[in-house]
């Protein structure tokens, strides 16, 4: 385990209020669905699905705002174009950090994952002006991102650090840098979404003690700790724990309301853990070190058996002479 890292189980969390929204499985069906009711709702007037999400109204920009207020507004809830928010940014420096996050962020949604992470690792080592603080403290607040923690797990998230940080480690897993994109969640405050984020990550990396460790003691409170129970389950069983998984498989399948899409995972995961057992038991080598004095036994009874028919033929020969 790292240096600086927790000891424990890094999904307890203790504030009362989250930025975290319900989190959903993705499925085939649930996908295709969507991407029906997006068409529907940008063919009927809809906020188009390719720009940045918002939980409720857009908010209305103050009277009198300063150039760089108004462009940047623009670019947020009007324009699905990330380059026109990085225009803005270069066009006013001390809004440049937000311009960066904002344009990661669009690009983020839209798939583009190498371009959002560029952008967002830029956004995040640039610093605003209070202008541009009080904007996005202003107007920012309702904005959502969806982001995948884990494989097909999403959480929407308020504008916040864990939205921007998050967006940034599931770019960073997209293109392959896992090891930036665990480390780029480790400092954020314990919760479940941010647990699963980091397991998925370090579960990929074939960390699977920390896994362990991370995951000691949890229930199955909602389908974001049923998720990471899967994760914690397969650590353990290549970590050859198979009690352990098959504990942490158990309490996926204890509470009825899991999605079905996990609980068949815990299926087929614990079907594996069987499979397992099972070739263990009839590994023939393990069979034969097993029987030892069967074996001998048989080879007895197959000398005798031997002797004896000689025996006879020999009788038989002397019989008919």
């Amino acid at each position: 385990m790292s240096a600086g890292q927790p000891a424990g189980p890094i999904y307890r969390e203790t504030r009362d209020l989250t930025p975290f929204g319900s989190p959903q499985v993705r499925t085939p069906v649930r996908d295709i669905a969507d991407g029906v009711g997006g068409v529907l709702h940008t063919v009927l007037g809809g906020r188009n699905a390719a720009l940045l999400s918002v939980d409720g109204p857009i908010p209305r920009l103050k009277r009198m705002p300063g150039k760089a207020a108004r462009a940047v507004y623009e670019g947020v809830f009007h324009n699905a174009d990330p380059n026109q928010l990085i225009s803005t940014g270069r066009a006013y420096p001390g809004w440049a950090g937000l311009c960066y996050v904002m344009a990661g962020l669009l690009a983020h949604k839209q798939g583009g994952y190498l371009r959002a992470a560029e952008l967002l690792q830029r956004g995040l080592t640039t610093r605003n002006d209070d202008d541009a603080n009080q904007f996005a403290a202003g107007y920012l607040t309702r904005l959502v991102t969806r982001v995948e923690v884990a494989e097909r797990i999403e959480v929407p998230v308020l504008f916040s650090e864990e939205a921007v940080f998050l967006a940034l480690s599931h770019s960073l897993r997209e293109t392959g840098r896992l090891e930036t994109a665990l480390q780029t969640v480790a400092s954020l405050p314990p919760s479940l979404p941010a647990a699963l984020a980091r397991c998925s990550a370090a579960f990929s990396l074939g960390r699977d003690r920390e896994v362990a460790v991370w995951t000691q003691g949890l229930l199955n409170a909602d389908d974001l700790s049923a998720a990471l129970l899967l994760i914690r389950a397969r650590s353990l069983r290549r970590l050859g724990a198979g009690k352990d998984a098959q504990t942490a498989l158990t309490e996926v399948l204890r509470r009825r309301k899991t999605h079905m899409a996990l609980r068949n995972d815990a299926l087929t995961d614990r079907a594996l853990l069987l499979l397992d057992n099972g070739r263990k038991t009839l590994n023939p080598l393990d069979w034969l070190r097993g029987r030892p004095a069967e074996l001998e036994t048989f080879d007895v009874i197959r000398k005798d058996v031997e002797e004896r028919r000689l025996w006879e033929q020999e009788w038989k020969q002397l019989d008919g002479d």
